[in-house]
Parts: structure tokens; C-alpha cells; sequence
């Protein structure tokens, strides 16, 4: 459907450049927390999660599906939310399951280039989780909290 309807493959570009904005904000403040709180890993990237789904859902309501309007903007955010904590499940068990080895394979593979490998094994393995959690949020939000529009 995306390759063949360009409508649909600009809805998943807008839909994209949210992402990458809220990748932003994602390891942003995922860095932020770790480095200057000291919040543990995990917790802060449920918390920079958050923040990250709150702009997407936003500008994607009124950007990438400006056309979406004859469902209410709280059903819609209901919809995107529940979408979005299947996405956070999945990259929580990502995380969980590759941030030591990634950060393993950062201390033995990579020369001393200023950052530590937990610094390049989080920041990997959270980069992998967004990659696998927008597909999963791009599907299930077009079909379901999105599907009123042509």
C-alpha cells in the first residue's frame, strides 16, 4: 500500500520526519536523565518514551493526518496511546535484551574514541528499539486510531 499509493508514502514520510523529531526528544532527554539525574537506563527510557509519544501524537494529528477528524481528539489520543505502550513493551524487552550485550560489544570492538561503551551500547540499542517501534506504531496507528482517512 505505501509503494503504490503516494498519498500513503507521503502520509509515512510525515510520519517519519515526526519520529525522527521525536527520536530527538527520545535521546535527548534518555541522555539527559542518565547523565546529569542519574536515573537508571531503563527508567529513563520510559520517561523520555513518554515525552517522545506526546509530541508525535500531536503533530502527527495535525500533520501527518490533518484529515482525521471524525473521530474525537480523545479517542484518537486514547487509540495512539495504547498503540504506543505496545510499542514501549516492545522496546523495553529489546532494551533489556541487547543493552549489555551491545555494551559488551562496544568495550571489545571499539577504540578508545571519548565515550564510554555503555554511553555507545545504550544509545545503539535504544536507536535499534525506535527503528523496530516505529514500524509497529506506523501500521497499527494507520489501521486503527488513523483508519478514517482515504
Amino acid at each position: 500500500m505505501i509503494l503504490s499509493n503516494p498519498q500513503e508514502r507521503t502520509r509515512f514520510f510525515k510520519f517519519a520526519a515526526v519520529g525522527a523529531f521525536g527520536a530527538v526528544i527520545d535521546f535527548g532527554f534518555f541522555n539527559l536523565f542518565i547523565s546529569l539525574f542519574g536515573i537508571p537506563a531503563i527508567l529513563s527510557s520510559s520517561l523520555s518514551f513518554i515525552l517522545a509519544v506526546a509530541s508525535n501524537f500531536i503533530f502527527n494529528r495535525y500533520w501527518t493526518y490533518p484529515d482525521s477528524r471524525s473521530k474525537s481528539l480523545a479517542r484518537q489520543a486514547v487509540q495512539f496511546l495504547l498503540i504506543s505502550l505496545v510499542g514501549m513493551g516492545i522496546r523495553l524487552i529489546l532494551f533489556a535484551l541487547l543493552e549489555n550485550p551491545l555494551i559488551t560489544l562496544a568495550g571489545n570492538l571499539l577504540p578508545d574514541i571519548g565515550v564510554t561503551p555503555t554511553f555507545i551500547g545504550h544509545n545503539v540499542t535504544l536507536a535499534f528499539a525506535i527503528l523496530v517501534v516505529m514500524m509497529w506504531n506506523f501500521i497499527a496507528n494507520r489501521y486503527w486510531t488513523y483508519n478514517d482517512v482515504l
